[in-house]
């Protein structure tokens, strides 16, 4: 298959990844001619580091199946499946895929890596509206295999089956947005423990480094092989009803609690970037965010292997 990348920035270069490494011929556009010359640099080097930590067996040949496009229309020729990552704005969605739907082959599929903007908000207009939908990854969807898949309401649910199954084929682990939400489902849930976490620093019960650690070294290590839902449920003797049944007035009364969130005002911000500044130099950011990438194949390759020898 064919795919058509548009976008050639973090998420675009490993969109091209995942699809090529699982097979596909890509093509990768953006209307940057610097951002598109500097990407296939880039995205080799990230196919390397995947050969190093043991996730990719062929990188020469994930590479060879990427190929840089000078236009839209040179990207959208011959491709099934389109993966759109611009500007996160209603107006550039809306440009672009007007744009993508008067050129594109009437049965190619028309993706959005969008993080909050709905479908329905730039597909409504489209002779082809119901080849649209929203395929929101983690960050980078090369290493964090997550994908959320949020159809407008006139999007054909074969469209939808279509997309889970390529995704699925790449590697990637899609989930079905059933009612279209601002944030999906996974920024949502980002959003309310940043908003608890923000609240706990501005109100003084915790640094920074504290409530990071509460996540890494607690929370964190369970939520890295289960979800919430399965950890209550063998986090009291008799499953989820048990714990319901224990605990639900105390999380209750701290709902109400958590009700009254704290902005994230000037003061604030100064407050958690003097504290992560101190902790990490802004020259060091791009060095950590390779410690990231690092970590997070490692734990890739750990997940798998022990998948392999304990089961899921």
């Amino acid at each position: 298959m064919t795919i058509a990348v548009i976008g050639s920035g973090l998420i675009g270069r490993a969109w091209s990844i995942c699809f090529a490494r699982a097979g596909h011929s890509v093509k990768l556009h953006d209307v940057s001619k610097p951002a598109l010359d500097a990407a296939l640099g880039l995205i080799d080097g990230a196919l390397k580091e995947l050969h190093d930590s043991g996730l990719l067996d062929d990188p020469a040949a994930a590479k060879a199946r990427i190929s840089t496009a000078a236009t839209l229309e040179e990207a959208l020729d011959g491709a099934s499946y389109v993966q759109e990552n611009v500007k996160e704005t209603e107006e550039a969605k809306q440009e672009i895929f007007a744009a993508m739907d008067r050129i594109a082959d009437p049965g190619a599929i028309l993706a959005s890596s969008s993080s909050n903007i709905r479908a329905s908000l730039f597909t409504e207009d489209l002779k082809g509206r119901a080849r649209c939908l929203v395929a929101h990854p983690a960050n980078p969807p090369h290493l964090v295999p997550i994908v959320e898949l949020s159809p407008a309401p006139w999007t054909d649910p074969q469209v939808v089956a279509r997309a889970r199954a390529l995704y699925e084929q790449a590697g990637m682990v899609p989930i079905l947005v059933k009612k279209e939400i601002p944030g999906f489902i996974l920024n949502r849930l980002q959003g309310a423990l940043l908003a608890e976490a923000f609240k706990l620093v501005a109100d003084g019960y915790a640094s920074t480094e504290d409530v990071d650690k509460t996540i890494k070294d607690g929370l964190g290590l369970r939520w890295s092989f289960m979800g919430p839902f399965e950890t209550i449920d063998l986090n009291a003797p008799a499953g989820v009803a048990d714990y319901i049944a224990r605990y639900a007035p105390m999380y209750w009364d701290m709902q109400h609690e958590q009700a009254q969130p704290r902005r994230w005002d000037q003061a604030l911000s100064d407050v958690l970037e003097g504290e992560r500044r101190q902790a990490l130099p802004a020259d060091r950011l791009g060095d950590r965010q390779g410690w990231r990438d690092r970590r997070l194949m490692a734990l890739i390759a750990h997940k798998r292997d022990a998948a392999k020898k304990i089961g899921n």
